[in-house]
């Protein structure tokens, strides 16, 4: 690969020329009590399969079905508050909290099926690596050796050395390549680099977010990791045995450009091999003026596979950041776990929340139900007069700002039973949580909708109770795409589809700084496109320790084309209104690492692709800001035009008149290996491909192949989409096809 030398704009340039950064994440401000006490050890989780209900088939009648095997439960508490998950769709069946003896007399009942014990699940950076296909001692994470050899470089706000998730165990030495610096609390074989860009010599976190985020792409294992009792179990990242150098460049006033780019080519020289950046700045900048855009491509050159989040701005078109092609770009999506809390209303409904402060249960001979109210002129919870609402629990709608947790604070201060937070129209089904050190129960917005009505309705006397579930695992359909992760297309590159991938982004635990927040740590529960973004640079890390030779281009393709595009239903993946995602939601899909290391083919791209597309885009002018290599014109480069880049996603117009792309694989699998392609596409599109099948006899070997689209009757859609995959007897090596109205919005 080629490479090319450095050369930093001064600061007062960057000063004109670039917007300030900011971090892609949404603090939560957290704090909290201790958690109670947990249940009685006596105790056991077990999944029982049972017959389903001869009658009515719907969610309560299933639940009621449930809780009858379970009415021989100790004395002074409800079946309702044994049963932990009730299961209609996967199976019949449900989890609860029995003993021994218990489960004896369950299987005793008529409908009784079977029954287990759960197995204790390894809860790893919020069960994310679980979730994510990783084990450990097998498939890829045995295969990498869980990272080793490989440095993740963070740009962001410090680290909390001393953390656990920091120790070195298991961790060899760095390799003799790296040539960085650590000014830490605390720097060991884990922890190799850390330095400090934003005027001092501390390289500490007084914020928390680069702690969280170090952790999560490469915190070593911790045992008994939690957020106050919830999420309980051994926290990893998803390259546990990859070294870390943070490079703070963030204050918590902001990211200042230059500072970032300071950081950027301190990693560089250093020798990162993956660089994670959870920040961003405005949407549609041009790749010339963004300082982001332009380290990332000095550091691509130097084979260092960057990472970007792709921007908390929401679900508007046009809303991606850092969608530069040379940038890996990272969606924000959901996992399959709930810290559970249940409402029960009085008409028998019960609605399924979650919460961050969670309480004992009150034995059902004590529990009470509180009225339940909701005002329409103090919607937002911004009580004034809170004399009349001491014992009840209050219906608002959340808008997540420090002058609601106020009004909440005092509401509950004043003796209000508790408060139930639903989301707006915007959020749908995303529940962001927050910590309100009470109770505080978080609901989607359709839930919202039937609590309103409820609380609103002519009936005497509306009445609601809390139960706490603690932490479920298995929730569904997981994942499904945040609310507020920000959406394709580029405006800069339409056709280039951005964000290029979907991780975990949403409540999501790691390790916390006990200075950034009082009440919180060692571990913190926090959102955005942040959190997702070093769980891709994980993968990367992994991938980089199988495959040292392979280029950025190369991670990328493999991360890209074997991805997922159904969620843990079968179904396609949602997004926060529960309608089907489109590919300017999730990217390629959701990644899945298990299989990246192994992608059969990639899409590689060489340092001279991206300068001859930025020739197209740019010109001489943005050549020389963004390249920095005063010997390249682009006289002396092809002009590449955005389909023609080989990218592993295809974008083409939305015409009748046929348009072509070509694209060239490379073989990364078995040396003799034969791949036929597959399309996918709706019936108003019309997709040939040459060859049909292509042939390989060794590894390395490259293939080109035409891909011609055309389009008709899709009528004012503005784009299309399908699929196009190779697939051979041990690989499927799948790449996204849009069709789309291409009309380029005017670059700031």
């Amino acid at each position: 690969m080629a490479s090319f030398p450095i050369l930093l704009l001064p600061v007062l340039l960057l000063a004109t020329l670039f917007s300030t950064p900011v971090l892609c994440y949404i603090n939560p401000s957290a704090t909290r009590v201790q958690q109670d006490a947990a249940q009685a050890s006596a105790y056991g989780t077990y999944i029982v399969f049972v017959e389903p209900p001869r009658s009515d088939t719907g969610e309560d009648a299933h639940r009621r079905w449930h809780e009858s095997f379970l009415q021989s439960s100790r004395a002074g508490e409800s079946a309702e508050s044994r049963l932990l998950h009730s299961y209609s769709e996967v199976f019949s069946g449900f989890a609860a909290r029995l003993t021994r003896a218990e489960v004896d007399a369950v299987a005793k009942k008529p409908g009784f099926v079977r029954a287990f014990p759960s197995r204790k699940l390894q809860l790893m950076t919020t069960h994310t690596p679980e979730f994510l296909g990783l084990r450990k001692g097998a498939g890829v994470w045995s295969d990498a050796g869980y990272g080793k050899g490989v440095i993740i470089g963070l740009l962001d706000t410090g680290l909390h050395a001393t953390h656990p998730s920091f120790d070195d165990h298991g961790v060899p030495p760095p390799p003799a390549r790296w040539k960085g610096s650590c000014k830490a609390a605390r720097c060991n074989n884990k922890l190799i680099g850390a330095r400090s860009f934003v005027g001092d010599d501390d390289s500490g976190d007084e914020m928390g977010h680069g702690t969280h985020t170090s952790s999560t792409a490469a915190g070593n294992f911790v045992r008994r990791a939690s957020y106050h009792g919830l999420g309980m179990g051994t926290a990893a990242g998803i390259a546990p045995g990859a070294h870390i150098a943070m490079y703070k460049v963030c204050r918590p006033t902001g990211c200042d450009d230059s500072d970032v780019l300071a950081g950027l080519d301190m990693a560089i020289k250093d020798g990162v091999d993956v660089l994670s950046l959870s920040m961003g700045g405005d949407m549609g900048i041009r790749f010339d003026l963004d300082p982001i855009a332009i380290g990332a491509f000095s550091a691509v050159s130097k084979g260092i596979v960057v990472v970007c989040a792709g921007g908390n701005n929401g679900d508007w078109d046009s809303t991606v950041v850092n969608d530069a092609p040379w940038i890996l770009t990272v969606a924000s999506g959901s996992v399959d776990r709930s810290f559970s809390a249940e409402l029960r209303l009085g008409n028998g409904k019960r609605i399924h929340g979650e919460a961050l402060t969670q309480k004992k249960n009150a034995k059902a001979s004590t529990r009470s139900s509180y009225p339940l109210v909701f005002s329409k002129a103090r919607q937002y919870c911004d009580y004034h007069n809170v004399s009349s609402i001491a014992g009840k629990i209050l219906v608002c709608e959340a808008i997540m700002t420090k002058t609601q947790k106020s009004d909440i604070r005092n509401i509950m201060g004043a003796g209000a039973a508790g408060v139930v937070l639903f989301n707006d129209e915007t959020s749908g089904y995303t529940t962001q949580l927050q910590d309100y050190n009470s109770s505080v129960v978080q609901v989607t917005a359709a839930d919202g909708l039937i609590l309103t009505s409820y609380a609103t309705s002519r009936e005497s006397r509306p009445v609601a109770a809390f139960t706490y579930k603690n932490t479920l695992l298995g929730i569904s359909p997981a994942p499904m795409v945040s609310w507020f992760s920000s959406r394709g297309p580029s405006s800069i590159c339409i056709g280039v589809i951005k964000p290029d991938i979907l991780a975990p982004g949403l409540n999501i635990l790691a390790a916390w700084p006990p200075k950034a927040d009082s009440a919180t740590g060692p571990f913190n529960i926090i959102s955005g496109t942040s959190m997702a973004t070093p769980h891709i640079s994980g993968v990367a890390a992994l991938i980089k320790s199988i495959h040292p030779d392979w280029s950025p281009s190369a991670i990328k393709s493999a991360i890209l084309t074997t991805s997922d595009i159904v969620d843990n239903t079968g179904g396609s993946i949602l997004e926060q209104l529960h309608m089907k995602a489109s590919v300017y939601d999730t990217g390629a899909g959701h990644v899945n690492p298990a299989i990246a290391a192994n992608p059969g083919l990639v899409y590689d791209l060489s340092i001279t692709d991206y300068a001859g597309h930025i020739c197209s885009l740019l010109g001489d002018h943005g050549l020389a800001r963004i390249v920095r290599n005063s010997s390249l014109t682009c006289a002396m480069l092809p002009k590449v035009k955005t389909a023609q880049l080989n990218y592993p996603t295809i974008t083409v117009p939305l015409a009748s008149t046929p348009f072509t792309v070509n694209r060239t694989v490379t073989n990364v699998g078995p040396p003799t290996s034969t791949y036929t392609a597959k399309v996918d596409v709706p019936s108003t599109l019309v997709v040939r491909v040459f060859p049909k099948t292509l042939a390989f006899s060794k590894a390395g070997e490259k293939k080109t192949f035409s891909l011609t689209v055309s389009s008709h009757g899709v009528g004012k859609q503005e784009f299309v989409e399908g699929s196009l995959r190779w697939v051979s007897k041990k690989h499927v090596v799948r790449s996204p096809i849009v069709a789309r109205a291409l009309v380029l919005r005017p670059p700031r």
